[in-house]
């Protein structure tokens, strides 16, 4: 009787030694989490598809900006369409693809968050000399330097996490206790690394363009609201205006608000000084929330652009497959 349970408890019955145990959890629950996760990431990929084939298709939407914005839609669909999937595998806290997936696994997941955040950052740089040198921004933001800083971003992430993790590349299962567990532990030096050039400084060059954009933004509107406030329609005009700021607060505080939301909680045992451990439940959690993160981006980046909502409505009535279709005025 107790072989027979021991067995059914196994990831892998034939490795009774060896072989990890099954977490077990009630069929309902179990099957309530794999509808809930696998909604998450077709939400995902759904929606970051939708950013990636109306920037692409529309000739208007051939932009700097919206050349950032794709990149984040390509390594955010990435997330809804590798990443997720593979943590859904994981729920049961068996693995079944191998050491050396495991391996791939971890660096994909950390090379595609490095690239998210990234974009980020250049998506912050981009607004901030936008709205802050609007007349240099068509000289110092060219597709050309875009696509170069975007390729650089990718490139850089690859490396970077390469590095972080080539020991655990050259020996997958070193922080392994049974067979059929996959698991990755960075050591509190690696972590404060990681910490700085993955969130802190990206966290601290997103907040100060921001604020910066925020300041400038409201000064122009307050600029505009004085030099006419000798018109009649002074009234409508505060009224506009205030609206204006309330909206570039509103939006401003969203995107920072979104960000630390689900990444801080990933990088708390670094801020703590604590190795970072990927295989207990509060961490599979924490992975989930940052994971999350990708879902939100297209709402924050690309649903407060009339375009989207747009583009969206020619896609789902197939006009995006009719002759010239991106020739279409779509801005």
């Amino acid at each position: 009787m107790m072989e027979t349970l021991e067995g059914g408890e196994l990831c892998f019955p034939q490795l009774l030694n060896t072989s990890c145990r099954k977490q077990m959890r009630p069929h309902s629950e179990v099957m309530l989490l794999h509808i809930l996760l696998s909604s998450i990431s077709l939400l995902t990929v759904s929606l970051n598809l939708l950013v990636i084939i109306s920037i692409s298709h529309y000739r208007q939407l051939h932009t700097p900006t919206n050349l950032l914005l794709l990149s984040l839609a390509v390594s955010d669909l990435l997330v809804g369409l590798l990443l997720m999937p593979a943590e859904i595998l994981y729920i049961g806290a068996c693995w079944f693809l191998g050491e050396r997936m495991c391996a791939v696994s971890y660096f994909v997941a950390f090379t595609i968050t490095s690239v998210s955040v990234g974009n980020m950052v250049l998506i912050s740089v981009d607004r901030y000399v936008a709205i802050c040198h609007p007349l240099r921004y068509p000289i110092k933001i060219t597709q050309t330097r875009v696509k170069i800083c975007i390729c650089l971003c990718w490139v850089c992430s690859a490396f970077y996490n390469g590095v972080m993790l080539k020991d655990f590349l050259r020996q997958p299962d070193r922080y392994n206790s049974c067979y059929g567990e996959c698991v990755v532990v960075i050591n509190h030096i690696a972590g404060a690394g990681d910490l700085i050039f993955t969130f802190i400084v990206p966290i601290t060059v997103i907040i100060v363009l921001y604020m910066r954009v925020f300041v400038v933004a409201v000064s122009q509107a307050r600029a505009m609201r004085s030099h006419i406030v000798a018109v009649t329609l002074q009234r409508s005009v505060t009224v506009t205006a205030k609206k204006s700021e309330m909206k570039a607060a509103r939006t401003l505080g969203i995107v920072i608000a979104v960000f630390l939301m689900c990444f801080c909680p990933y990088y708390y045992p670094s801020l703590a000084g604590q190795d970072t451990e990927n295989n207990s439940l509060s961490s599979a959690f924490v992975v989930w929330l940052l994971y999350f993160n990708s879902c939100l981006n297209p709402v924050i980046y690309a649903f407060f652009y009339p375009w989207f909502r747009k583009s969206i409505k020619f896609i789902v009535t197939l006009q995006v497959l009719q002759p010239d279709s991106c020739e279409a005025n779509i801005l």
